[in-house]
C-alpha cells in the first residue's frame, strides 16, 4: 500500500472508533485495519458499477476565465424581445443620412466623411428635442453594432464594430452618452415621476435608456476585448479609456458608483423601469476593465507581497485546477436504490447500510456473500493477497488522487476492476502507473500559520516541561528531539499572508499611533473605488443581493419584491405557442445573465479589496453576511444543480448578430430544436461560471471565521453542497470540498463515517494544513465559540481603520445616507440579532420566509437593511430617554457588548443635541450614573 492509502485507512479507523486506552488501541488497530482493508476491496468492485452509474457523463471541458467569448458577451446584451428594435436603428440611420444628403451606406464613406458624420451626431445629442436626440443615439448604436445591414458575415460585422468603436471613442461619444445617462436617471427619479406609481412595467418603458446603455456597453466590451488580445490599434486608446473610467465624472461620481446607484434606486422602487440586465452587465465590464482581471490580481498580489518582504506566490488555484480531473460524485440513497435494487437480492437492512461507499459490510462478510454483489464479474474476491489488495485500493482512490493523472488511467481502471482476480490483466497496470505519476504527491504544498506553530509549541512546553512562554516563537529548550524536528518542518511550511502583515501593521498603529509610521495611501483603482462606494456600501451590497435573489432559479415570483423582467416582457403578451416558447426561454436566459454578472461583480470587488487592504475586504464581507448572503447562496444551490448547469436557455438563431445577418429562417418548433443542438458543448458556460463564482464568494466570506462556519452547519449546507459534487468539474468540486472541510469537525462522527468518499476527495484535493485536525473534530476550535464577540471585535477593528483613513466617508456611512436608503438603509443594524436570527432560523424554521431569510426581512432601500429591525425601536427609545435625539444610526451594532468599542466608532466627535428633559434632570443623572457608579479601572 502507498502512503496515501495508509493515510486514508488510518482516517477511516480514527472515525470509526477511538480506543479507550493504549492496550485496546493496539488490538483494535490490527482488527479494524484488516476489516477496513476487506471493505475497501469490496467497495472497489461495487463502486465501479454503482457509483459510476450515477456520474453525469464525462468531465466538463469548461475553462474558467474572466469572461466568455466576445461574441457571446455581446449577444447576451440583447433580449430576444428586442429583435424588432434592430430595424429601428437602421431606419434612424437611413433617415439621418437622408437628412445629410448622403447615401445610406456607411462603408462607402471615406474616413473623413465618417468622422464628420459622427461629429454631427454628437452635436445632435445635445439638442432639447427628445425624439431628435434619440434618433442620433440610435444612429450611433447602429454604428457600434457594426452596420450589420451592410455585411454578409459575422466576421465583417465584428470588424466594422472594431473600427467604428475607435472613431466613436476618439470623438467623445462615450462621454456624451454618459451625459445622456445622467439625464435619463434624473428624469426617471424626478419627483413628478416618482409620485406616479408605475405598474406593469414593460419593455416600452425603458426604450431610450436601453439604447444609451447598449452603446456604453459595446464600447466598453470592445475595448476590453481588444486590450486583452494585445491589439496595437487599441493600446493607447485602451489606456486612456481605463484612466477615464477610474476617474470621477464631471459630477464627481465614478461611473461604477453611478451604476450602483441605479441598482439601488431600482431596488427601492424609485425607478422600476431601469433595465437591470444591461445595468449590471455594464457595471461588471466597467469594473473588470478598471480594476483588472485574474492576471492583474495575480501580479498585484505578488507586487504587494514583495513590498512587505514576503515571497511571491508560486501556486495559482486556477492553474492547478486545470490539471485536476473531477471526482466521481458520491452516490445518494435514491441513486443507490435505483441502480442496485433491480440487480441484487440483498435484504433491505443491507440496502440501507449502502450509503456512499458502504462503511459497514459486516453482514455481507459473515454470510460469506462477498462475491455475490459481483456475480457478473465471474469471480469472487475473497482472496487477501497483497498484490490484489494494493492494486484495487489504489484504483478505488485513484479518482481523488493526483490531478495530473492522465485520462488514460480510466481505461486501466475499468479493465483491472472488471476482472480483479485475473492475474495477467492485473500485471498490466503497474507498467502504466509509473508513467503518469498517480500517487507520489498531492497537488498543493502544505501550509501552516504562525498561530498554529505557537499553539504547537505551547502544547509541547506544557506537556514536557510544564510551563508556557507567551510571545516566544522559537525557544525549544528542554523539548525532545522529535519536537525539534516537528518544529523545523512546521517552520519550513509556514505561510505568511499579505493580510497578516496588513493586520499587524494596523495593530501597531492602534497601539502606538504617534510613533508608528503609516505609509502614504496609494490611489490604486481599488482604493479609488473603495473610497467612492464607502459612504453607501451597505446599500449597494443589499441592492446587489436583492437582484441576485430575484434572478435565482429557486426564488418564487410571488415573493419577489422587485421586477427584474421589466426589460424582457413585451407590451403585448404572446399569442402563439412559438411566441410563448421564445418568451419562456428569453426569461430564463435573462435571469441566468443577471446571476452571472452580479456574482462576477461581488467576487471581483472582494478579491481586489482583499489585496488592497484586508479591512476593506472585511468591511464589504461583513455587510454581505449581515444582508444574509450566506443563506442566499445556499438557497441558490438548493436545486438540481446538474440540470441548472446543463440547461441551455438560448436560441442561437436569435442571438445577435445571427438574427439580423443573412436570410432568416422561419422560427418554428423545429428551429428551436435545431438552435438548441447547434452548441457543441453539453453545458451552459454562464451557468457553470455563475456557480463557481458563488462558491468562491461563499469561501471568501467564511474562511477562518468560526461564527460563519457555524452558519453553514446550522443551515444544513452539507447535503446541499454534496449534491453540487455531481457536477463533474474539478474547480467547482474543489471549492465545494473546501466548504465541506471547514464544517466537517462540527458535523459529528456519524456523518464523517457515512461520507468517507467525500473525506477522501477532501484529503486528495484540498490543501493540507499540517496540524489542522479538520477530520476528527477534537481540537479546541470545534468547541462552542463566542460568535457575537468574534464579529464585534472584527467590526471594531474595521471601524477603527475606516475612521482613521476615511473619517468623512465613514461618518456619511454611519449616517445611513444614500439614495433609497430611507431611515434604515444599511445592512448591519444589529449584528447580534443578525447572527442569532440566522442561527436559530435553521434550514426549515417556520419563521423563515420562502426566500431563505429570517422573518426580520431583507429589504433594501426604504424598507430595511437585510437583518432584523425588531430591537432598533427599543434601542432608540432607550437612547432617547438618555437625551440623544433620534438615536444612533441604524447601521451601527447597538448591543450592550459593543459600547466598549464606541471609542473606535467615530461617535465621540459627533455633535449631540441634548433634550430639555435631560438638561432638567442632569443632576439626577450625574448622581446615579457617575458618582454612585463604581468602576474597576484595572479590569477596564
Amino acid at each position: 500500500m502507498t502512503n496515501h492509502e495508509y493515510d486514508m485507512v488510518w482516517i477511516h479507523y480514527k472515525l470509526v472508533r477511538k480506543p479507550k486506552n493504549e492496550g485496546e488501541g493496539v488490538i483494535m488497530n490490527v482488527g479494524i485495519l484488516a476489516k477496513l482493508y476487506r471493505q475497501a476491496r469490496m467497495a472497489i468492485m461495487e463502486d465501479t458499477h454503482d457509483v459510476d452509474a450515477n456520474c453525469d457523463g464525462p468531465d466538463l471541458d469548461f475553462v474558467y476565465s474572466d469572461v466568455d467569448s466576445y461574441q457571446n458577451e455581446i449577444a447576451e446584451l440583447y433580449s430576444y424581445t428586442e429583435f424588432s428594435e434592430f430595424q429601428m436603428n437602421v431606419k434612424a440611420f437611413e433617415d439621418q443620412m437622408e437628412l445629410y444628403d448622403l447615401p445610406p451606406n456607411w462603408q462607402k464613406q471615406d474616413a473623413t466623411s465618417q468622422r464628420s458624420i459622427v461629429m454631427k451626431l454628437v452635436d445632435q445629442l445635445e439638442v432639447s428635442d427628445r425624439s431628435f436626440r434619440m434618433q442620433a443615439a440610435r444612429c450611433i448604436l447602429y454604428l457600434a453594432q457594426g452596420c450589420w445591414a451592410e455585411v454578409q458575415s459575422d466576421e465583417e460585422q465584428h470588424q466594422n464594430t472594431r473600427d467604428n468603436v475607435i472613431v466613436l471613442y476618439q470623438l467623445g461619444v462615450f462621454s456624451s452618452f454618459i451625459d445622456l445617462l445622467n439625464m435619463e436617471i434624473e428624469t426617471a427619479c424626478s419627483p413628478d415621476i416618482v409620485a406616479v406609481k408605475i405598474t406593469n412595467v414593460t419593455l416600452v418603458d425603458s426604450t431610450d435608456i436601453r439604447v444609451i446603455l447598449s452603446v456604453l456597453y459595446i464600447i466598453t466590451e470592445t475595448i476590453r476585448d481588444e486590450r486583452e488580445k494585445g491589439s496595437e490599434d487599441y493600446k493607447q486608446l485602451a489606456e486612456s479609456f481605463v484612466q477615464e473610467i477610474n476617474s470621477p465624472l464631471p459630477d464627481g461620481e465614478l461611473l461604477a458608483v453611478k451604476l450602483l446607484g441605479m441598482i439601488t434606486r431600482f431596488c427601492s422602487g424609485a425607478a422600476p423601469q431601469f433595465p437591470m440586465k444591461k445595468v449590471v452587465l455594464l457595471l461588471w465590464k466597467v469594473s473588470l476593465l478598471g480594476l483588472g482581471g485574474m492576471d492583474v490580481l495575480k501580479n498585484l498580489k505578488n507586487e504587494y507581497r514583495a513590498k512587505v518582504g514576503l515571497e511571491p506566490i508560486t501556486e495559482d488555484t486556477l492553474e492547478v485546477t486545470k490539471c485536476m480531473r473531477a471526482s466521481s460524485p458520491p452516490a445518494t440513497a435514491t441513486d443507490i436504490l435505483e441502480n442496485q435494487y433491480p440487480k441484487r437480492n440483498f435484504k433491505r437492512s443491507l440496502m440501507k447500510q449502502r450509503f456512499l461507499d458502504e462503511p459497514e459490510q459486516i453482514d455481507m462478510e459473515m454470510s460469506g456473500n462477498e462475491g455475490g454483489p459481483n456475480a457478473n464479474n465471474g469471480n469472487s474476491s475473497t482472496g487477501t493477497g497483497s498484490g490484489n489488495g494494493e492494486d484495487e485500493l489504489s484504483q478505488y482512490y485513484r479518482p481523488f488522487d493526483d490531478p495530473s493523472a492522465s485520462t488514460s488511467g480510466n481505461s486501466n481502471n475499468s479493465t483491472a476492476t472488471a476482472n480483479p482476480n485475473n492475474q495477467p490483466s492485473h500485471m498490466q497496470p503497474p507498467v502504466a502507473v509509473p508513467a503518469v505519476q498517480i500517487t507520489p504527491r498531492l497537488p498543493w504544498t502544505p501550509k501552516v500559520r504562525q498561530k498554529d506553530i505557537d499553539q504547537f509549541l505551547d502544547i509541547s512546553r506544557n506537556k514536557f516541561i510544564g510551563y508556557s512562554l507567551i510571545g516566544d516563537h522559537e525557544s525549544l529548550a528542554g523539548l525532545p528531539q522529535p519536537i525539534h524536528e516537528g518544529f523545523k518542518t512546521l517552520q519550513r511550511h509556514m505561510y505568511v499572508s499579505l493580510a497578516d502583515m496588513q493586520i499587524k501593521k494596523e495593530e501597531d498603529i492602534a497601539r502606538n499611533p504617534i510613533s508608528t509610521h503609516e505609509d502614504e495611501i496609494k490611489l490604486t483603482p481599488a482604493e479609488i473605488l473603495y473610497q467612492a462606494i464607502l459612504p453607501n456600501l451597505p446599500q449597494y451590497m443589499i441592492a446587489l443581493l436583492k437582484v441576485l435573489l430575484a434572478a435565482s432559479p429557486t426564488s418564487k415570483s410571488k415573493t419577489e419584491s422587485i421586477n427584474i423582467m421589466a426589460d424582457v416582457l413585451p407590451k403585448k403578451m404572446p399569442l402563439t405557442a412559438t411566441q410563448s416558447t421564445k418568451l419562456t426561454v428569453d426569461m430564463g436566459r435573462h435571469k441566468e445573465i443577471i446571476v452571472k454578472a452580479v456574482s462576477a461583480i461581488i467576487l471581483l470587488y472582494l478579491k481586489h479589496f482583499k489585496i488592497n487592504h484586508v479591512y476593506q475586504f472585511e468591511f464589504m464581507s461583513q455587510h454581505l453576511v449581515f444582508a444574509n448572503c450566506i443563506p442566499l447562496v445556499l438557497k441558490f444551490f438548493n436545486q438540481t444543480i446538474t440540470e441548472y448547469v446543463n440547461t441551455k436557455n438560448s436560441i442561437p438563431l436569435l442571438d445577435f448578430p445571427s438574427c439580423v445577418i443573412g436570410e432568416q429562417p422561419d422560427l418554428s418548433g423545429d428551429s428551436f430544436v435545431y438552435g438548441g443542438e447547434m452548441s457543441d458543448k453539453p453545458y451552459s458556460w454562464r451557468n457553470v461560471f455563475s456557480c463557481i463564482n458563488l462558491l468562491r464568494i461563499l469561501n471568501k466570506l467564511i474562511k477562518w471565521k468560526h461564527s460563519r462556519v457555524m452558519m453553514l452547519v446550522v443551515f444544513k449546507s452539507a447535503p446541499i453542497l454534496k449534491k453540487t459534487l455531481k457536477v463533474r468539474h474539478a474547480m467547482m468540486q474543489l471549492y465545494v470540498l473546501k466548504l465541506l472541510k471547514m464544517q466537517t469537525k462540527y458535523l459529528g462522527r456519524q456523518w464523517r463515517k457515512s461520507n468517507m468518499k467525500t473525506l477522501s476527495a477532501i484529503y486528495a484535493k484540498v490543501r493540507h494544513r499540517l496540524n489542522d485536525d479538520w477530520a476528527f473534530g477534537n481540537d479546541l476550535e470545534s468547541r462552542p465559540w463566542d460568535f457575537q464577540a468574534e464579529e464585534c471585535t472584527l467590526r471594531a477593528c474595521v471601524d477603527r481603520f475606516n475612521l482613521r483613513r476615511y473619517p468623512e466617508a465613514t461618518q456619511k456611512c454611519g449616517a445611513g445616507g444614500g439614495v433609497g436608503s430611507g431611515n434604515n438603509g444599511t445592512a448591519a443594524q444589529n449584528a447580534e440579532n443578525a447572527q442569532q436570527s440566522n442561527m436559530h432560523a435553521g434550514n426549515g424554521s417556520g419563521d423563515r420566509d420562502s426566500n431563505g431569510y429570517g422573518n426580520n426581512g431583507s429589504s433594501a432601500g426604504g424598507g430595511g437593511g437585510g437583518v432584523g429591525n425588531n430591537s432598533s425601536g427599543q434601542q432608540n427609545q432607550q437612547l432617547h430617554d438618555y437625551g440623544v435625539e433620534g438615536g444612533f444610526p441604524s447601521d451601527e451594532i447597538l448591543t450592550h457588548s459593543d459600547f466598549a468599542f464606541f471609542g473606535h466608532s467615530g461617535w465621540w466627535d459627533r455633535k449631540v443635541e441634548l433634550t430639555d428633559y435631560f438638561k432638567a434632570n442632569y443632576a439626577v443623572w450625574l448622581e446615579e450614573e457617575v458618582y454612585n457608579s463604581q468602576t474597576d479601572w484595572d479590569a477596564l
